[in-house]
């Protein structure tokens, strides 16, 4: 199926960016890597009377800056730079393990991390990792506001983003140093969309025990979750094989899976307890944290 009839236009600044969405409001779509929108304009999913092509503004937007307590990542920059970023592996070493997981080469050569996030498909991956490291996005509208990536995504496909706004950057804490991490991603083949995906983070107290904990959950509800109730039952904790199932129980409450192609409700609520379990024994294991593993259902 072809798209609709549309124009098209390539803006070589910011500026001229935010004018046009002021012009067109709805009626306008941004292309960023275009792996999203452009086979929902063959589907006819979506049907714009103007694409906005930001590819003159990567020389802008496509970087990845050490910041000090954080790092800043331009919108632009792709799944393939992000992977393949020292700074990330030295500093934030959950992100390009996470890039691997996106899709396929191509996908990953040509698609970007802010698109896929302003996108916000509810079994998308970057999502829960942003969510899991407490990340936060740069929008430039007629002014300039920072949102955190928890009240960024508002459900599937919707998010915090005006239609005159454009995501321009996206900045990440450094986690603590010694802390340990995981990347589990569930799904039916290689570069097919999750069926269930877990970021944890998991922060030692030099003492044996778990000073604190990030889990985040995706796929399995309309948006990503933080697993909060499970957070706070690991802090303070020194970690067992009991300890970890009750963890990964709670975890899994706050899903609300349907029933799909990829399996039942019943079976995704099962596979979210299984995932979240082994990204907690990786991410305890990296932390040096020494756990009786627990056996996998």
């Amino acid at each position: 199926m072809y798209p609709r009839k549309f124009s098209y236009v390539a803006p070589n600044s910011v500026g001229e960016v935010l004018r046009l969405l002021r012009r067109y409001g709805d009626e306008a779509k941004l292309l960023a890597g275009g792996q999203s929108l452009i086979p929902m304009m063959k589907l006819r999913i979506v049907g714009p009377s103007v694409v906005i092509d930001l590819k003159n503004l990567k020389g802008r937007l496509a970087y990845i800056k050490d910041g000090g307590r954080a790092v800043r990542i331009g919108a632009l920059t792709t799944h393939a730079e992000v992977e393949l970023s020292e700074t990330l592996r030295r500093e934030v070493p959950l992100l390009p393990e996470v890039a691997k997981w996106v899709g396929d080469m191509q996908i990953r050569n040509m698609g970007t991390l802010g698109g896929s996030l302003a996108h916000s498909d509810p079994a998308a991956d970057w999502p829960v990792a942003m969510l899991a490291l407490d990340a936060s996005v740069t929008v430039q509208g007629q002014r300039r506001r920072v949102v955190p990536v928890s009240r960024f995504h508002r459900g599937p496909f919707t998010t915090a983003l005006k239609p005159t706004e454009l995501l321009t950057e996206i900045t990440v804490p450094k986690p603590p140093k010694g802390h340990g991490w995981s990347w589990k991603k569930f799904e039916r083949k290689a570069g097919d969309f999750a069926t269930v995906n877990v970021a944890a983070i998991v922060v030692p107290d030099g003492q044996g025990r778990v000073k604190s904990a990030s889990i985040a959950v995706g796929s399995v509800s309309s948006v990503p979750y933080r697993a909060a109730r499970a957070e706070r039952m690991l802090r303070g904790k020194r970690p067992d094989a009991e300890l970890l199932n009750g963890v990964a129980e709670a975890a899994a409450e706050p899903a609300q899976p349907t029933s799909d192609l990829r399996g039942s409700a019943e079976y995704k609520k099962w596979l979210t307890r299984v995932m979240v379990r082994r990204a907690l024994e990786e991410a305890l294991s990296r932390a040096g944290l020494s756990v009786e593993v627990a056996q996998h259902a």
